[in-house]
């Protein structure tokens, strides 16, 4: 707490003034923390000084609150690049991020519990920076460090708001921001040091050497092998520990063959409701969910038919969660790998599984891009529409994985170290009346209701974004984001 009270007063975030007319001050609380290191051992125990933001009026203490933070497929992607050419990895910390952010507006709080001025008792405190808990907090600091870190000569990548890029030379260093934590990346330690020097002088920083362990995933390295994994063993622990799954048995599949879920599982009596509602249905799913977003795009099927039973779970749904879990168990000390390639380049693989789910008859759409050997980009989700024909899903599938080439070609031509960038990117499926319905401007009597927006493939296409090829189905990398599948060929998909 003392030490938090001094970051406080080093960024000199508020001044004592008197208490004026009519001037509300909104109060604060503490809150403590243990932060955990890469084998899950506390290593730090922290002290937050919260201000209570729920009480802040939009319009007259706050306005814009967004700020944005990179996103996992965009990490993913540097690290693939950063394998490839053995770049430098380097972590560091913001200590007091939030309280770097400028206010616009004029604010108040009271004097922090154990901390009062004896002298300045009857003061409040006037806010000269911000801190944690305001609403605007995150989009100060984000505003604040963008300033800053142009000034170092970085340049921000348009399609990836907290992605930096200097060069000098063939010397190169990338910087990729969530919210305080920073990874540095490049091919010159001179000018990463030089960075990271200046960086120092601006901000409290934390250096954490070679990066290994960030946002809950650790990074191992075999830099004689040019090799990068992520692992999320340790969090993964920690959820099955959290819903009494760490002794279960290990399951083979997150999703098994004869699974079929619907709407008519969900309980119907309210005793069920008043039994299933002691569950931590959503919990689970959340939970799941994030280790799906940052290494595990082989539960992402299973993810994506369960969480539709969120409002109201049935025990049929709880023991698919359950299993996805046992599966989870099974897999976590899997890697997500990057490497072994002779060449640098995007593809992609789109595919998708006709009236997939039995409540509405929709299909299911699932696409996911390689880079350097591993996976970087994935989806499964049900498409908003009915499709009357299995070529009409491929077709919706693709179209919405076209749309993903696009972000990810232009992402990668910006950071200017992937040879032949803007080439197209192959964007791979296994059915031949799709592609053909991509490559036509013709109209077919089959065709013609099928919504606009989906014809956007064809755009994409003719300007050069994208090359789609055919590749048959048991080839198909796609295939297990679309539909239940036998141990043997699931296993033979896997992304690690």
């Amino acid at each position: 707490m003392r030490s938090e009270m001094n970051s406080m007063k080093d960024n000199q975030v508020w001044n004592l003034v008197d208490l004026s007319n009519g001037v509300k001050a909104i109060e604060n609380k503490w809150v403590f923390k243990r932060k955990f290191d890469l084998d899950g051992r506390v290593h730090i125990h922290k002290a937050r000084l919260v201000a209570k933001g729920f009480k802040q009026i939009h319009g007259i203490d706050y306005d814009e609150t967004f700020s944005p933070v990179v996103m996992f497929k965009s990490i993913r992607i540097i690290l693939a690049i950063a394998a490839y050419f053995d770049y430098e990895i380097w972590q560091m910390d913001i200590k007091t991020a939030s309280l770097n952010g400028n206010l616009s507006e004029d604010m108040y709080m009271t004097q922090p519990e154990g901390f009062v001025d004896p002298k300045n008792a009857g003061n409040i405190c006037k806010f000269q920076k911000s801190i944690y808990g305001l609403k605007q907090a995150s989009r100060s600091w984000n505003l604040h460090f963008d300033e800053v870190i142009k000034e170092f000569g970085f340049i921000k990548n348009e399609e990836e708001p907290c992605l930096y890029k200097k060069a000098s030379g063939s010397a190169l260093v990338f910087l990729v921001l969530y919210v305080d934590d920073i990874l540095l990346i490049g091919n010159d330690i001179p000018m990463l040091e030089s960075v990271k020097a200046s960086m120092k002088i601006r901000f409290s920083m934390k250096n954490l050497g070679e990066a290994a362990y960030i946002l809950g995933i650790k990074i191992y390295r075999d830099r004689s092998r040019k090799l990068i994994g992520l692992s999320q063993n340790t969090y993964i622990d920690k959820v099955l520990k959290r819903f009494n799954m760490h002794e279960s048995k290990k399951g083979f599949l997150p999703l098994s063959p004869g699974t079929n879920l619907s709407k008519t599982q969900c309980p119907m009596t309210q005793d069920e409701r008043d039994r299933m509602s002691m569950v931590p249905y959503a919990s689970a799913i959340g939970s799941i969910m994030y280790a799906m977003i940052c290494t595990h795009p082989d539960i992402f099927y299973a993810l994506s038919v369960t969480s539709r039973y969120q409002a109201d779970p049935g025990e049929n749904h709880w023991t698919a969660v359950k299993n996805i879990l046992k599966y989870l168990r099974r897999t976590k000390d899997m890697f997500l790998v990057y490497g072994g390639e002779e060449e640098l380049s995007v593809t992609g693989y789109t595919h998708a599984s006709f009236q997939a789910d039995k409540d509405d008859s929709r299909s299911q759409s699932g696409y996911i891009f390689l880079l350097n050997g591993g996976a970087v980009c994935w989806k499964s989700s049900k498409q908003s529409t009915v499709a009357d024909s299995i070529m009409e899903a491929e077709y919706i599938a693709a179209s919405e994985a076209a749309k993903q080439t696009v972000w990810i070609r232009k992402l990668i031509i910006e950071l200017g170290v992937i040879p032949n960038a803007e080439s197209p990117v192959d964007l791979y499926c296994d059915n031949n009346g799709a592609i053909a319905q991509a490559k036509e401007p013709r109209s077919h009597q089959k065709s013609k209701h099928i919504l606009r927006r989906y014809h956007l493939i064809r755009e994409i296409l003719n300007r050069g974004d994208i090359k789609v090829c055919k590749v048959s189905t048991d080839a198909n990398v796609a295939d297990p984001l679309t539909k239940r599948l036998p141990q043997t060929k699931h296993e033979a998909e896997q992304w690690t």
